[in-house]
């Protein structure tokens, strides 16, 4: 057992490589690590109400939304100076246009989709570019939930909003339901907590759409190929407890 113990330690590795359509991961984990990364994700891979994920896609959103509660943390080591996050580079009219693509701090494109998606609930840097896209001025970050509008949403949702999903707070994003890109107001009318896989479900075309019905809570339309009436849906879970 100590020898198969010692070629694990020596053995372990993990590694992102971009394929053409996405980036593969691949890597060899001891027995710890893998327990550790299991007990991580497996909470969240229980497939919720209208959840047509395979395991395999679970799994790897699960380890997404593992590492962005990391991010989100104060804990993590400091990395020149500024806490880790996530770059994207995005022309304000691309977003309003819905055209182009945003590009990560490490030169990898994104669809206008994930970028808007990800400026829902983000820290906005704004920053002045001369002609060859070298940065002349940076301001400082706003975020667009701020603080207490955040606790005001948690105190509204409870969790993630979304019909059958069972994720804490800690795990959901703010979603604008009228876009900020389009004007919409960052207030709690035009607000709904979300989990990462449901945010990224309410920003695809012809999918669930949300809104805030006449008692002040947020309710979900659902697509056709679910129902084709499109009777209204709630999250009845947090409701409960």
């Amino acid at each position: 057992m100590e020898r198969e113990a010692a070629q694990a330690q020596r053995e372990r590795f993990f590694t992102m490589r971009p394929d053409g359509a996405g980036v593969r991961l691949s890597g060899r984990l001891t027995p710890e690590g893998a327990a550790v990364v299991r007990a991580a994700i497996d909470p969240l891979c229980t497939p919720t109400s209208d959840d047509g994920r395979p395991a395999e896609q679970r799994r790897a959103d699960a380890l997404v939304a593992v590492c962005r509660l990391a991010l989100a943390t104060t804990d993590l080591p400091a990395n020149g100076g500024d806490r880790p996050q996530v770059v994207v580079g995005l022309d304000f009219d691309t977003v309003k246009q819905q055209l182009g693509a945003g590009t990560l701090d490490n030169g990898d494109r994104i669809t206008p989709q994930a970028a808007r998606r990800m400026a829902c609930d983000a820290a906005l840097i704004p920053m002045i570019l001369n002609g060859h896209g070298a940065p002349l001025d940076v301001g400082h970050s706003r975020r667009t939930v701020p603080g207490p509008l955040r606790r005001a949403l948690v105190a509204r949702d409870r969790a993630c909003s979304f019909p059958g999903c069972d994720r804490s707070p800690r795990w959901t994003d703010a979603h604008h339901l009228v876009h900020w890109s389009h004007g919409g107001p960052t207030a709690l009318d035009n607000l709904v907590l979300v989990c990462g896989y449901h945010h990224g479900e309410l920003h695809k075309p012809d999918s669930w759409t949300a809104f805030i019905d006449t008692d002040g809570l947020p309710a979900f339309v659902p697509p056709t190929h679910i129902d084709p009436l499109q009777r209204p849906r709630r999250n009845k879970y947090h409701r409960r407890q």
